[in-house]
């Protein structure tokens, strides 16, 4: 079993003691920020905890209608101009907070008068040490490089910043987030079987909207770091103003697909696909019947809050299936998906 697959399914434990730890931790902010309230929020990260950032663009806007931007690091480490960030909230996230550029970011803003918060899996890391307030993630030593449970656990975290930030966040339905992540691995057996019919796929599109966006980012760079499939990440959105004329009959898409707000336009984009014959696997729940209606293969969640997993909490237990979709799959190809070649854990650019 690759350390992939284990650390997968450690994620009930990391999420729950990565609530616990952060309750504890997030009081002190919360009440910083109640003070200090930012005109706006950058948050500095990459690969994993880049799409990370993504979702926490989405959260923090969609629940605090502060405005959010994602850092390009090259600014400063590259072209040396920097930003004028007094009243700005920077946000860095790093599963072992040693990224050179995501550091010199915030190194920088601190300099400049910016609030500075570092999301890390290493309590003893730079990034820890070099912000203000340091809100560590509990998953324990990840061994793959293909990142599991480090990424989730970033996830709840963004939720409990957007609470700091007295944000619409319920810390009640965040309790019950490891709960949903349990039921999304007990459909391990089927996935695994679903990943076989996939074995010589070498291109795919995976496809969210919102705040699943995220999840196409990260799934498409699970199957391409694990199993060298080329994955092009859309919106569903940016998918039908031009990439849609990748797809042709039998061409692979995966498609995030919870109810609520997203599902009319995700909905439209699965009608396009079947209308191309494209081979479409939808992840979704079972409170979405409509899914169940479209033709195309499912991952089904089962429905555990008030009959259905609301819009807002599903990018953690919807991104679980298909990280193991992606460790099943790379097995079945024969491929370590936990030293894929070239990669490093620690990755440090500038």
């Amino acid at each position: 079993m690759s350390k992939m697959l284990e650390e997968t399914r450690q994620q009930p434990e990391a999420l729950t003691k990565t609530l616990e730890g952060g309750l504890r931790a997030i009081f002190d902010l919360r009440h910083h920020l109640e003070q200090h309230r930012p005109r706006m929020i950058i948050m500095v990260a990459r690969g994993t905890s880049d799409n990370a950032a993504q979702f926490g663009r989405y959260l923090i806007e969609i629940t605090t209608r502060i405005p959010v931007s994602l850092a390009a690091p090259s600014i400063l480490t590259l072209y040396e101009s920097p930003l004028d960030l007094q009243d700005v909230l920077v946000v860095g996230i790093s599963q072992s907070g040693e990224s050179t550029d995501t550091n010199a970011v915030l190194a920088d803003a601190r300099e400049r008068g910016a609030t500075t918060v570092g999301i890390t899996n290493e309590p003893g890391s730079t990034m820890a040490k070099l912000v203000e307030y340091a809100l560590l993630i509990y998953a324990g030593g990840e061994k793959s490089v293909a990142a599991t449970k480090t990424y989730t656990c970033q996830l709840l975290t963004l939720y409990l910043l957007a609470y700091a930030l007295s944000g619409d966040v319920q810390l009640d339905d965040l309790r019950r987030v490891p709960e949903w992540v349990d039921g999304a691995l007990r459909l391990e057996e089927d996935i695994e079987d679903l990943a076989e019919r996939y074995f010589f796929m070498t291109r795919a599109v995976t496809v969210g909207r919102g705040l699943n966006y995220a999840n196409a980012l990260e799934f498409g760079l699970k199957l391409m770091e694990t199993c060298y499939v080329v994955a092009e990440r859309f919106s569903a959105a940016d998918l039908m103003h031009g990439p849609i004329a990748l797809v042709e009959r039998a061409f692979p898409v995966f498609v995030f697909a919870p109810g609520g707000v997203t599902w009319p336009s995700i909905s439209a984009v699965l009608d396009r696909l079947r209308e191309l014959k494209a081979e479409t696997l939808i992840f979704t729940d079972e409170s979405n019947a409509a899914a169940r209606s479209k033709a195309a293969r499912l991952i089904q969640l089962p429905a555990q809050f008030k009959n259905e997993i609301e819009d807002l909490y599903s990018p953690i237990p919807y991104i679980v299936p298909a990280q193991l979709f992606a460790a099943h799959l790379a097995s079945i190809k024969g491929l370590n998906a936990d030293s894929p070649r070239t990669l490093s854990k620690i990755t440090r650019t500038m």
